[in-house]
């Protein structure tokens, strides 16, 4: 590592399954390039994201010091997760706006709405704004909303 990267703190986004974290692709590489050990990051990250569905898809954003020490943060799981789920399907549309490939109410999204809600960058949204968003991530995915 260069010295000016040394002497002030890194972010690592990343992309971790609740409860599954290991030392593999992508926490290995991303951390150990830092000089972090990945293993203490995955035992504590694992114990945190214990009360969570195991495999739902954590949005993590850790701050790496220059002394090689960690803080990290869990979000809430993607919207795309939450709609995929509600909708019941696998994947999304290769042409959204032209296909549907399922339907979720305007209650699942008020639902999901609640839950992001909850994320620090959306606290000062009002829900109805937030739900908003959703809707307009359902449309991206070729799922329709009905009333």
């Amino acid at each position: 590592m260069s010295k000016a990267m040394q002497s002030r703190a890194q972010v690592v986004r990343l992309l971790i399954p609740a409860g599954k974290a290991a030392p593999t692709p992508p926490v290995g590489p991303a951390l150990g390039a830092r000089g972090v050990k990945s293993m203490d990051f995955c035992k504590q990250f694992n114990a945190k994201t214990a009360h969570i569905e195991p495999g739902v898809p954590t949005p993590t954003l850790i701050t790496v010091q220059p002394d090689r020490s960690f803080t990290f943060v869990t979000k809430t799981p993607p919207t795309s997760y939450f709609l995929k789920k509600a909708a019941g399907i696998e994947k999304g549309t290769g042409r959204p706006g032209h296909e549907t490939t399922g339907t979720i109410s305007v209650k699942h999204v008020y639902e999901i709405a609640k839950i992001k809600a909850t994320d620090d960058h959306m606290k000062h949204l009002p829900l109805e704004s937030i739900a908003r968003m959703i809707v307009g991530s359902a449309r991206s995915l070729g799922v329709q909303v009905v009333p």
